[in-house]
């Protein structure tokens, strides 16, 4: 599943960043630049778009105006330099509020919260993920200075350490600087549930569960009070 994207900014360097950052993520395809949010409205009127990265400050129509103008609008994620528009940008929905100049890490985490509200839309098939669609499923993940692409079928489970998460796969042990919450919105529930304070799993890496423990290959894995009662109800739904 790829998210078909609109840049919406009178900039032109600042759509090169978008595009140059959009490309380096398998699940978004460019479908068009627009340098102001008359010609992004024609677009519009001519094409499906499920995402807008829209700039605030343009000529004739600013980005918050556009936003107003609209009954249904695409998902949207702010670009800007403007950080007073920020409460306007979150009243008006949308996914994200990127301040310029934005690093590619910033963009990704934007990105996949995109992704993920896309995916729980009306109208989307419950459940459906890249493998569906002869995609794999990936997410990126930062690691000191290297940012490492992990497929979600390697993931055996992700553990909480301090301010870090460590995330276990099939052949490598990847150690980031984030919440687990956070990390926690990038990946489909069903297939990633948190079963304690410290840890998410990966529901088909599952070997045993026994006496409120996950075992999966030699690691045992407590299950939390707080989180028993979600996780036998979606193990009961499978």
């Amino acid at each position: 599943m790829k998210l078909r994207c609109l840049i919406v900014d009178d900039e032109p360097l600042a759509q090169r960043v978008v595009e140059k950052y959009a490309h380096e993520v398998p699940f978004l395809e460019i479908s068009g630049k627009c340098g102001s949010a008359m010609e992004a409205m024609e677009v519009l009127h001519k094409e499906e778009i499920d995402l807008i990265f829209l700039d605030i400050n343009m000529p004739r129509l600013s980005g918050i105006e556009f936003l107003k103008s609209r009954k249904h609008t695409p998902l949207v994620i702010i670009t800007t330099a403007y950080a007073e528009f920020a409460l306007q940008g979150y009243e008006l929905d949308v996914a994200d509020y990127l301040m310029k100049p934005f690093s590619f890490e910033r963009f990704l985490k934007a990105v996949e919260k995109a992704r993920e509200i896309f995916a729980k839309r009306p109208g989307k098939p419950a459940g459906k993920t890249e493998e569906q669609d002869g995609e794999e499923q990936i997410i990126f993940v930062k690691s000191s200075k290297k940012t490492y692409r992990v497929n979600l079928e390697k993931i055996l489970y992700i553990e909480a350490l301090g301010d870090y998460v460590k995330i276990f796969t099939e052949d490598r042990m990847i150690v980031s600087y984030q919440s687990l919450k956070n990390i926690e919105t990038m990946l489909p529930p069903q297939r990633f549930p948190r079963v304690h304070k410290s840890f998410i799993v990966s529901l088909s890496r599952i070997d045993l569960i026994e006496n409120n423990q996950i075992r999966i290959r030699e690691r045992l894995i407590p299950i939390g009070t707080n989180y028993k009662s979600d996780f036998e109800k979606l193990i009961v739904s499978l």
